[in-house]
């Protein structure tokens, strides 16, 4: 039976309005409105005009409806900033994302998620750091933030550039725990956006993550918070830092945590009582802005790439196989689950090959 609200996602997905796609399409606007509303009947050949200008195969269309995502409970950072389409496009992504995960989940065992609920009334600051209790960390920095979300068994994909307004977002759906992360920004961007979007998982489980009229504030500051702590913990941070914090002990000492020279300076300024005073927080800041640190980070990490996904890929390597196969499997165009994978692997794919003496250790389900 055909689906609307596939139909209605692969428009969304390509950034059409439904006037734009009648028009590629050579049908009329009202009959896409109805087509997506489920009132007329699909005729076979509109199904196949409608595909062919969409670039989905015509199976897309068939299939069961997907897992629709609101805005309401997508922790979308930047809501007022982004157009509907960018953000109706992110939301696709995150629907799509869901049917990848849910193709891995026939073939590979993945951990299972270790997100305890935590009491709603703990600070942010209090959550972070009892996640790191249950998580064993202790004090110590996190050594590849990506890869403790995958261990955890949180569902990690990434964001095509394209989609630049978005710097990441975060979702429950169906008891699993989902991360988007875009990498356009710097890699100490994307370990502090990785901390951000656990933070709204943590938090806002239970709750939508904007308040009346799309005000995001006070969740975005509330993740930002929890990130901060989960990062950089007080006891580590105290115990690394001297008596006079200059601009350049900074951006020596940032990379212990892997975050930015900014997020450090916000951190020490902001502990519940700061190494630094008001006006050296903003005199380090302005210095860190005069230098370029507002939009990049000199001598910065290298970027956290997915463990989960290459034993996966290194698999399908194995069997000759490629990203291509997943989207055969699951009828989608192969560029679409190519995004998902934008920033969160290596650059050479060549990489992921195996060597023989390596076999990945993601277990195939028998």
């Amino acid at each position: 039976m055909f689906s609307s609200k596939r139909l209605s996602l692969a428009r969304k997905r390509r950034r059409l309005t439904a006037k734009m796609l009648a028009e590629k399409a050579g049908v009329s606007p009202v009959t896409i409105t109805r087509l997506e509303n489920g009132q007329n009947e699909a005729e076979p050949s509109t199904v196949e005009r409608l595909a062919e200008n969409l670039h989905y195969p015509v199976s897309f269309f068939y299939k069961d409806d997907p897992s629709m995502l609101s805005k309401d409970v997508v922790s979308f950072r930047s809501l007022k900033s982004m157009s509907a389409r960018e953000r109706e496009a992110a939301l696709g992504a995150g629907e799509i994302g869901v049917e990848v995960y849910g193709w891995v989940r026939t073939r590979f065992n993945l951990p299972d998620l270790d997100l305890p609920d935590f009491d709603p009334e703990l600070t942010p600051e209090a959550a972070a750091e009892a996640l790191r209790q249950h998580w064993g960390l202790r004090y110590s920095p996190v050594s590849n933030m990506l890869k403790l979300l995958e261990a955890k068994g949180i569902r990690v994909l990434g964001l095509e550039e394209r989609t630049a307004k978005v710097d990441a977002f975060s979702f429950w759906q169906d008891g699993d725990a989902y991360v988007f992360l875009n990498s356009f920004k710097s890699a100490e961007r994307s370990v502090f956006d990785a901390a951000h979007e656990l933070g709204h998982l943590v938090l806002h489980k239970h709750g939508e993550t904007s308040g009346p009229g799309g005000d995001t504030r006070t969740a975005e500051q509330e993740a930002n918070r929890f990130a901060s702590s989960f990062l950089m913990p007080e006891e580590d941070v105290r115990s690394k830092m001297p008596r006079i914090i200059t601009t350049d002990f900074i951006i020596r000492a940032k990379k212990r945590w892997r975050v930015s020279a900014m997020a450090l300076a916000y951190r020490l300024y902001h502990l519940d009582r700061p190494l630094l005073t008001e006006w050296q927080y903003r005199s380090i800041c302005m210095e860190l802005g005069k230098r370029g640190y507002r939009t990049r980070e000199f001598e910065g990490i290298d970027r956290e790439t997915s463990v989960l996904w290459g034993k996966v890929l290194a698999e399908l390597w194995s069997e000759r196989k490629s990203l291509a196969h997943i989207a055969e499997q699951i009828d989608l165009p192969a560029d679409e689950v190519e995004m998902l994978f934008s920033g969160i692997l290596p650059r050479q794919r060549e990489s992921l090959r195996p060597n023989g003496a390596s076999r990945p250790k993601l277990r195939t389900v028998k």
